[in-house]
């Protein structure tokens, strides 16, 4: 242990260490603002029963949104001697799916549910990096800041609501001796997606009436349209890839504009739309053109003109 902090020391304090490496940059956060040494002999802070609650509560649909996400990813990636877990914003533990021989030894080291996985808490680990880099984190053994820690190897990715922000981690640790770099590229990339699919849930759940649209080929880029064509949400792949940011988005961006559609075939679909609503209120009159423009809210003078120039003589 020893070894390890002095190697943190070290590292740490050369500038060009921390601003070339994450990691590096997390063990200078985590001595000068969480005002930590490596050789603490820490475990991560644990809620309150009804702090827990409270937590979860707090963050209610990201759990419910991500519970078949949890199921799913550890029933592909999962085995013994891992654990997966899920926080909020603040790197709180609200659920965890793990083996049952597991149970005992990872609630030892505080891979369980209420404890805090924060870079203040803890220092340097896969969710509380991932949380104050806003990214996701691959920390392996000695890249922990804790020489307690450094049995440990975990993977985190960040979690975003409808409105980008950072609602959360999905993590993925072990204490397994063979977790080596591939392993951890692969449980990484596992990670990623399945927090990329949460976020698709969390965005789909806020605008249940909206036409949600893919942005290129990357599933975790969505907009939510409304039926006038005005985006109303977009993820933060989406505003990544159409430089969208809130003050856009409350302006009320059509989607032909951003998605480059075809103006032409945009406006013969208008038309068309028109059309058909058009002649739905006509049937729906039995023909009589004075109920009909009494149904719309437009006078007869201007329904004549609309049957004329859609073509409905």
């Amino acid at each position: 242990m020893t070894h390890h902090a002095d190697k943190v020391f070290s590292l740490a304090r050369k500038s060009s260490q921390a601003a070339s490496s994450p990691v590096a940059a997390s063990w200078l956060r985590c001595m000068n603002v969480h005002k930590l040494s490596p050789d603490q002999n820490l475990s991560p802070a644990r809620l309150t029963d009804q702090e827990f609650r409270e937590a979860t509560d707090r963050s209610r649909v990201m759990v419910e949104e991500a519970r078949d996400e949890l199921d799913r990813l550890f029933q592909m990636a999962g085995r013994s001697g891992h654990s997966l877990l899920l926080t909020d914003g603040n790197g709180v533990v609200l659920d965890r799916r793990g083996t049952a021989g597991d149970e005992k030894e990872f609630r030892g080291v505080g891979l369980w549910s209420g404890t805090v996985w924060s870079e203040a808490s803890v220092g340097t680990n896969g969710i509380g990096t991932a949380l104050a880099d806003q990214r996701a984190a691959t920390v392996t053994r000695d890249q922990h800041f804790l020489s307690s820690n450094t049995g440990l190897s975990c993977t985190a990715a960040p979690i975003r609501d409808h409105l980008a922000r950072i609602s959360g981690v999905l993590d993925f640790s072990t204490c397994r001796d063979d977790a080596n770099e591939l392993t951890m590229a692969m449980l990484s990339h596992a990670v990623r997606e399945a927090a990329l699919r949460i976020e698709g849930n969390l965005f789909r759940r806020a605008f249940p009436a909206a036409r949600i649209v893919m942005v290129g080929s990357g599933y975790g880029a969505l907009l939510a349209v409304d039926r006038d064509d005005i985006v109303l949400g977009a993820t933060r792949g989406a505003r990544q890839v159409l430089g969208l940011d809130d003050s856009r988005l409350a302006a009320g961006v059509p989607a032909a504009d951003l998605l480059n559609e075809n103006e032409t075939a945009h406006s013969a679909d208008l038309l068309e739309a028109e059309r058909s609503a058009l002649r739905r209120a006509i049937n729906r009159n039995n023909g009589n053109m004075s109920r009909t423009a009494e149904a719309l809210g437009i006078s007869r003078a201007t329904l004549h003109r609309k049957v004329k120039r859609l073509g409905l003589n």
